[in-house]
């Protein structure tokens, strides 16, 4: 309900649809390119750390065997992403039905798509017309805030819950695995603490220090829940107190949760070329392009849920040629690495509503200071 809410908000908002379409391909550019940067990065510190090639090779078939039946599954379902046809993408952003896509996370892709394309028709029938249904949709967001608001109360038991759980897992499985998260946690803090920040300083007229505690507190939602869905309530109400435009923040966040992995991808590139050093397998120039385009086409429409994005994961280790089993090495580590990978994703979904607000600032301005010219030469 949030992301429906939040979507048709920040749409009605705008002016027009000319407005609607800028500040669309404005965002789409800064994910898309942002998710291609994110995929490099991940790509060139694994083959600079090469963590495969410490793995003992004796844990592969003891990892392959415990996790058995995971591996099954997601294989499976990767097998049948594959399959489909190049254009299924585009098929599957259109529901069956609205309730079955509202009842499902997976499918969050399709939501965006029917509340985008309802806001743009509420734009197109004009203001007047739209009136009753805008008025009805805002009230509607302020109360699911409000539930989020009475939830978010009982958040520090369910972080104490999460990590408990953590824990409690297998200490001889990430320990065995360490050399490869410390290359993951290398390449996400490349990503949190040198791009965005250079992002924020270079392409936004928000200073430093006040994005950072701004998005702070949607970084700790996010290193406990693992996931992007849980943290947007958060981070519109966080980057309202930054002072940026409702229409930019309601249209880029929810769109971010499905849209803009940076994290993922750049944990998915790390992940390909890893399991390829323990198996033994050299991965060519070409392949390493095929997993740039794959892991940034398959990225958009992730879940924003944990582990969300594991199937996608083994897509990408078919298509350039590593056998699905690989990802049963790396499946103990993927929910503690999963809690800095989604920080990093909803970072990137906050950095994007900066940058974009910067020119929606500076069309504003320039909106007010013409219509007060024109009313003083009235």
């Amino acid at each position: 309900p949030l992301v429906v809410v939040s979507l048709i908000s920040g749409i009605t908002n705008l002016s027009d649809t000319k407005h609607l379409s800028r500040m669309g391909l404005k965002t789409l550019g800064i994910y898309l390119s942002t998710t291609v940067f994110a995929i490099v990065i991940g790509l060139v510190v694994v083959n600079l750390i090469r963590p495969g090639e410490v793995f003992p090779r004796e844990k592969t078939a003891e990892f392959r065997s415990r996790y058995e039946q995971s591996v099954s599954e997601k294989a499976t379902a990767a097998e049948n992403m594959r399959e489909d046809s190049p254009l299924q993408f585009f098929v599957d952003m259109v529901p069956e039905t609205v309730v079955r896509s509202a009842g499902d996370n997976s499918a969050m892709l399709q939501i965006v798509l029917l509340s985008i394309a309802f806001g743009i028709a509420m734009v197109a029938v004009g203001r007047e017309r739209a009136a009753p249904v805008k008025k009805l949709v805002e009230s509607l967001n302020e109360i699911i805030l409000k539930i989020i608001g009475y939830v978010m109360k009982l958040a520090p038991l369910g972080v104490m819950a999460l990590m408990a759980d953590l824990i409690a897992g297998d200490s001889d499985l990430l320990l065995a695995l360490g050399y490869y998260a410390l290359t993951v946690v290398i390449g996400l803090c490349v990503i949190l603490l040198v791009c965005y920040p250079l992002i924020i300083r270079f392409f936004t007229d928000i200073r430093l220090p006040d994005y950072v505690r701004a998005v702070l507190p949607v970084q700790m939602l996010a290193f406990t829940s693992c996931s992007s869905a849980a943290c947007l309530p958060v981070n519109i109400e966080q980057m309202r107190r930054l002072g940026l435009p409702h229409n930019v923040i309601s249209f880029v966040l929810p769109t971010g949760v499905t849209v803009n992995m940076n994290g993922t991808s750049c944990y998915h590139a790390i992940a390909t070329v890893f399991v390829a050093q323990v198996m033994g397998i050299e991965l060519s120039l070409a392949q390493m392009l095929s997993i740039v385009v794959l892991t940034t086409v398959s990225s958009i429409g992730t879940p924003g849920i944990p582990s969300g994005g594991m199937a996608v994961l083994t897509l990408v280790l078919v298509s350039v040629g590593i056998p699905a089993e690989g990802i049963a090495m790396i499946i103990a580590m993927d929910r503690p690495l999963d809690m800095l990978i989604t920080a990093v994703n909803v970072s990137g979904d906050a950095m994007a509503a900066c940058v974009v607000s910067r020119g929606e600032r500076s069309e504003s301005a320039e909106t007010v200071i013409s219509a007060h010219t024109n009313t003083e030469q009235s």
